[in-house]
């Protein structure tokens, strides 16, 4: 029996990738805490691990979103100052009162605590990290691009030159100020031969929340990452929660499902032109969003609702639009559903760009598309029967790939050696 210390910040995307590996852990014996914001207190409790509320890491997400929503590189800056280095020595402090009493045989973490890295090297347990967001090497496409991998010697030899320069000198002031606060916590603790991205990952274990048919395939992997699935959050399979117009979408029709996550909330960016391109079209399209009061005197085929569990409503889906969310988009596919992936904002072109690739979607390069771009991307999906086999595929390798038995089996093996887990 060991000692975990989990650490994630208090948002969905960052919380859900845990929950069924954290409920493993608990059912195998072992004793975890799980150190997070009091918004999602109830999904740690869940788990059965203890919950233990964040005290000098506080806010951390909306001070992000708030540095998001600037452009510019001094912004850039700004939000990677803001979500991975300005929290730091508060996480450290946090970490220590925690190790006071419960001495943590392993601290578990988002990627976004460097905290993690400073503890281990001041004395405090090995660390994992947890990717959450697609994977990423020196390889890959420049981050945000949505490209496709290179297929050439020099498209990967641009890829390294666009990635070097982005890190060294795009966000160099990003990494001056991760220098300078380890300084302040303990001088010279921090060899400064890295990025501050490079000292996210953990040397002693990654877990990647994916399966190679949804990632690039690179040839240079770093030997403490593992693959071990999709990490979805546990099915909900309560038929009580299902809305009263449930049974429409047993009439025969196909089912169009568009969502723009918990995150992004402006309807103009997807759901209105997704409800302009089918209004009283031959297909019903569901559409969640934190909003439903908003959309009002809606054609009989569009309904609105403010959430419906993907796992009840995705065996019913022909075909999913998204802004492009990593857990969202990997839960479509868990389900085989094939998608249309419309986002610019963090990430999602980079999830965009693998669902594309993958063959299981069509990526339209875009967070503002035109009603008639949906429309035919639809008809693409619903005639064309290469993206429904392509999700069929990566949904069977999803379920190879049991996520919270790999996780723990590798998590154990770390917190009994406390050395790399090649």
């Amino acid at each position: 029996m060991s000692n975990f210390l989990i650490s994630t910040l208090p948002a969905t995307g960052h919380v859900n990738p845990f929950l069924k590996t954290v409920a493993n852990l608990v059912s195998h014996g072992h004793n975890v805490k799980w150190h997070t914001g009091s918004e999602v207190s109830e999904k740690v409790k869940a788990t059965g691990a203890d919950f233990i509320q964040m005290v000098h890491t506080n806010d951390i997400v909306e001070k992000t979103r708030m540095a998001e929503s600037k452009k510019g590189i001094a912004a850039i800056n700004e939000t990677m100052i803001s979500l991975f280095v300005n929290p730091m020595k508060g996480q450290l402090e946090d970490y220590k009162e925690i190790i006071r009493s419960f001495p943590a045989d392993v601290l578990i973490v988002d990627m976004c605590s460097l905290g993690a890295m400073m503890f281990n090297k001041l004395g405090g347990p090995v660390w994992a990290s947890v990717g959450i967001n697609p994977f990423r090497t020196s390889e890959s496409p420049t981050y945000g691009s949505g490209k496709m991998p290179p297929d050439s010697y020099l498209g990967l030899l641009n890829n390294k030159i666009a990635n070097w320069i982005g890190e060294h000198i795009i966000l160099n002031k990003t990494t001056k100020a991760f220098y300078n606060q380890s300084d302040l916590i303990s001088p010279g603790i921090v060899k400064k031969d890295k990025t501050v991205f490079e000292y996210l990952l953990s040397p002693y274990l990654h877990l990647q929340g994916t399966t190679p048919s949804f990632e690039f395939p690179y040839k240079n992997i770093p030997k403490q990452v593992h693959f071990v699935g999709p990490m979805l959050p546990p099915q909900q399979t309560d038929k009580n929660l299902l809305p009263k117009w449930w049974d429409e979408l047993k009439n025969g029709k196909s089912v169009v499902h568009v969502t723009q996550g918990t995150v992004a909330t402006d309807e103009n960016e997807l759901i209105l032109p997704t409800i302009k391109a089918f209004a009283n079209e031959n297909v019903i399209v569901i559409v969640t969003t934190n909003n439903p009061d908003k959309l009002k005197g809606l054609p009989s085929n569009i309904i609105v609702d403010r959430f419906i569990p993907h796992s009840l409503l995705l065996p019913y889906v022909k075909v999913m639009i998204t802004n492009g969310g990593y857990n969202g988009v990997k839960e479509a596919l868990a389900n085989g559903v094939p998608l249309i992936v419309a986002g610019e904002s963090e990430d999602k072109p980079e999830v965009a760009s693998r669902v594309a690739y993958s063959g299981a979607g069509i990526n339209l390069k875009t967070g503002n598309p035109e009603p008639n771009q949906l429309k035919q991307a639809v008809l693409e999906i619903l005639n064309n029967p290469s993206y429904k086999e392509k999700a069929k595929m990566i949904k069977k390798e999803f379920i190879e790939y049991d996520s919270s038995n790999l996780a723990l089996s590798l998590l154990e093996k770390l917190a009994n050696t406390k050395k790399p887990v090649y």
